[in-house]
Parts: C-alpha cells; structure tokens; sequence
C-alpha cells in the first residue's frame, strides 16, 4: 500500500527535476545567444567612434593639426682645415641661455555631423636671450672662422596653424620671420631669418630676443625646452587640461573656468647640451598629423611637454564600458525571472526569455544613438528608463502579478544605477566592480537555499 501511494510522488518528483533541469539549460542556451548581438553591439560602438575619429582627423587637416614649438635656435657655420688642408664649413645650433614662453589658448568646439571636435587659437610671447659664453666656450677647434651670419629658426610643427606675420625683435631691431628653416637646424619645419651675430663672436656679449607667435591648432600644444632655463606659463579656458610629456608643470591651477600652468625646466633636466652639432633629420616616416611624438625625428623630442586639450566626456568609451557588463545584467536577469517560475509557480517560456534579454541588448543601442545627441547622463538615464518600463510592462502581461514585476523592474534600476557608478570610476573601478558581484552572489545563494526546487514535501 505504501508503495503504491509513493510511485506517483516520486514520478511527480522526476518530472519536476527534469523540467528545472531542461529549463536551465535552455536558459544558459539562449544567454549565449545573446552573445551574437552583443558583439555585433560592441562592433557597432566601435564603429561610431572610428567614425568619429575620421571627423576629427579631417577637420584637423582643414584647421590645423596638433601643433609643437620649438626654438627659437641660432644655427650658425664655421669654416676649419681638414687633414688634408681643404677648407670645410661645419654648422652647429645654439641654443638661448634663457628662454620665457607666456600664452592664453581660447578653445573652442567645431561641429562636423553629429561630432564635435575641440580645437583652439593660441597667442604666443617667446622672450629670452642669447649669450657668448658657452659659443665661444664650445670644444670645437680654436682654429676655425666663424660665419658672422646666421639663422635663427623657430619650429612650428603645421605652418597651416600661423594666422599672422610672426614677428621677431632682436637687440632691439624688429624683423619679420620668412618660411622656412636652415636644412643644417634641430628644427624641420617653420620659420626662419638670417640675421648677423658679430655681436655673439666677442666675449661677454647678450642678445635679447622676443617672438610674437599666434597660431591655432587641435588635440595639443607642446613645447622643447631649449633654453638652458625654460619657463612656460600658460593660461586658457578649456576645463579639462591632461599635461603630457616629458615634464609636469610645477604649478597648476584647473576649475570649470579653464586653467593656468607653470613649467620650469633647466638645462640639467634634459639630454642634450647648448650647443648641437648639425642634425639632418630623417624625414622618411614624417606625417604632419601627428608631429615631433616620442621616437621621432628631432633629436630634442624626448623632451618635449605641454598639455592636451580634451572633450569633457568621451562617451564612446564609457559606451563601450557599460556594454561590457552586458553579460552580468541579462545573467541577472534570467535568473530572477526563474526564481520567480520556481517560487510562485508561473511559466515563462524560452521566447519570452528571448523578449528579456533582446530589450535588455537594445539598451546600448539606445544609449550609443542618444549619447549622441545629448550628454552621456541624460543619454544612459534615458536609456535605462525606457528598457526597465518596457521589461516591467512586459512582465506585467506575463505574471499577471504586479508587485513580482515591478520588483523585477526595481531590480533593473538597481543594476543600472550600480553599472552607471561604476563606468564613472577609474582607480576604484575593479575594487567596487568585485566588491558589488560579491554581494550579488551572496544574495541569489541566499534565496536559492530558500527554494523548494522540486516541489518535495
């Protein structure tokens, strides 16, 4: 009698398994699934911001490129007597004892499309002088001539960038820098004048100099330290300055109005002396888009510094950093809503399973699109908004429960609140990321524990 009464319990009991058991799986089935167009939605972020790169690439070509100043520096020739008694000419570059650059950036945001690209005009004073001690405390032979004229060269990395007649005062004559460098100079590209330094080849002699340099350009502006001090104060209005290079200011200030920065720089600090030997630069691999970067031509540009100009928010890349938690969220998801059929007894088929986690794919696609067009926050709240009423709504019609479905929708607004935090750390980002799955672990083990999954008495 007893076995009779127990058969179809325990029947009962094997058909439940094997329907949480065929349930899961096909679960985990349709969560790899969703995978395809995750990707094809990392792909698609991938995309716009290549694309947005392209704009930023050609309104660059068409205002001007990322600009780096260099100089001014002295070249100068000298003739000596080879082994066989031939006279030869030589050329070094000589470079200001000190060397005082002041500036104000105005930046200002281009539109190309749906993007906006930063860029700004800068005015320039370069002021410093240039003294005889260390030129005629040079190593080279006391038997050479020295040539009483010649070039002073100032580098300007996109000559496109000069909006007016750079202007030069020199032992107090004023003279208009000519295109064009000394091919023998440190400097590739710029300006240049010939000018007689007599003054310079007798001991104890200093010559001022000031240069008025207005330019424009995009992304950055650099500077070479080839004063034996060099100073650089900059003032401007864009808020969000990233200081780069070779050296950090020694002074700062930034806020939402803009930022001022002090650089000081000593002879010591770089590697390369006032006086250089003639350079020929190896022009082979040269692009004006991306001039004078580490590794490049100029035997001075391991040491060049200055600050890059940046957009508040690049919302490409906190796009792509929410979706990578893509996975976490649809996972989450599909759990919740099979605790629900287990507990309160309720179906939900696979192809609603598939609803979910499209609605929940779709979420970066609308945040991509809107983000945009408006900030990033309004964008992902947005966003987040539409997805959760969609899925609450949804759940609604399939429970017919509604505190169940707006507590799966209260669960989508946490993981959203907790996602869009996260993306907005930087250093603590991995801490709070482990930290919150934790937590999340912990909690669907505690409530599974509390699930009759085999509706056993």
């Amino acid at each position: 009698m007893n076995e009779q009464t127990n058969l179809p319990h325990k029947e009962r009991h094997t058909q439940n398994r094997d329907a949480i058991t065929l349930k899961i799986l096909l679960i985990g089935v349709l969560i790899v699934i969703l995978i395809i167009p995750m990707f094809m939605i990392q792909n698609l972020i991938s995309e716009r911001e290549n694309t947005a790169k392209e704009a930023t690439t050609e309104v660059q070509q068409k205002w001007s490129g990322p600009q780096t100043i260099i100089g001014p520096v002295l070249t100068l020739s000298y003739t000596y007597q080879d082994e066989k008694g031939k006279n030869k000419t030589g050329y070094i570059n000589y470079l200001p004892d000190q060397l005082d650059i002041t500036g104000d950036i105005e930046t200002q945001e281009l539109k190309r499309g749906l993007y906006e690209i930063i860029v700004y005009n800068s005015s320039l004073e370069l002021k410093g002088k240039f003294i005889s001690k260390d030129l005629l405390e040079t190593n080279l032979s006391r038997d050479i001539k020295w040539n009483e004229n010649a070039t002073l060269n100032l580098g300007v990395s996109d000559l496109r960038g000069i909006c007016e007649q750079v202007a030069l005062t020199w032992n107090g004559q004023k003279y208009n820098m000519e295109p064009g460098v000394n091919p023998n100079s440190i400097v590739y590209t710029g300006t240049s004048i010939h000018l007689n330094v007599s003054d310079l080849l007798t001991p104890d002699k200093t010559i001022d100099f000031s240069v008025k340099l207005t330019t424009k350009g995009s992304a950055s502006i650099l500077f070479a330290p080839v004063g034996k001090t060099t100073n650089v104060a900059l003032n401007s209005n864009c808020p969000t300055p990233s200081f780069s290079g070779a050296f950090l200011p020694s002074e700062r200030e930034v806020n939402p109005n803009g930022f001022t920065s002090k650089w000081k720089v000593l002879e010591i600090n770089r590697n390369f002396s006032q006086v250089l030997r003639s350079y020929q630069p190896d022009l082979s691999n040269y692009t004006p888009s991306n001039p004078i970067r580490p590794g490049e031509i100029s035997i001075v540009s391991s040491s060049i510094f200055g600050v890059d100009l940046l957009f508040p928010v690049d919302h490409y890349q906190k796009s792509t950093r929410s979706a990578k938690y893509a996975f976490l969220i649809i996972v989450l998801t599909f759990v919740v809503c099979f605790f629900v059929e287990i507990v309160q007894k309720k179906n939900i088929y696979p192809l609603q399973y598939l609803l979910v986690g499209l609605a929940l794919c779709l979420f970066y696609t609308l945040l991509v699109s809107t983000s945009e067009h408006i900030s990033f926050t309004w964008a992902y709240l947005l966003s987040a908004l539409a997805t959760t009423t969609l899925i609450t709504l949804y759940m609604v019609g399939i429970l017919k429960i509604k505190k169940t479905a707006f507590t799966i929708g209260g669960l989508l607004v946490c993981l959203y609140t907790y996602i869009f935090f996260l993306i907005q750390l930087e250093t603590y980002a991995l801490l709070v990321g482990s930290i919150g799955l934790f937590v999340i672990l912990a909690i669907i083990m505690y409530f599974s524990q509390k699930i009759n999954w085999y509706n056993n008495q």
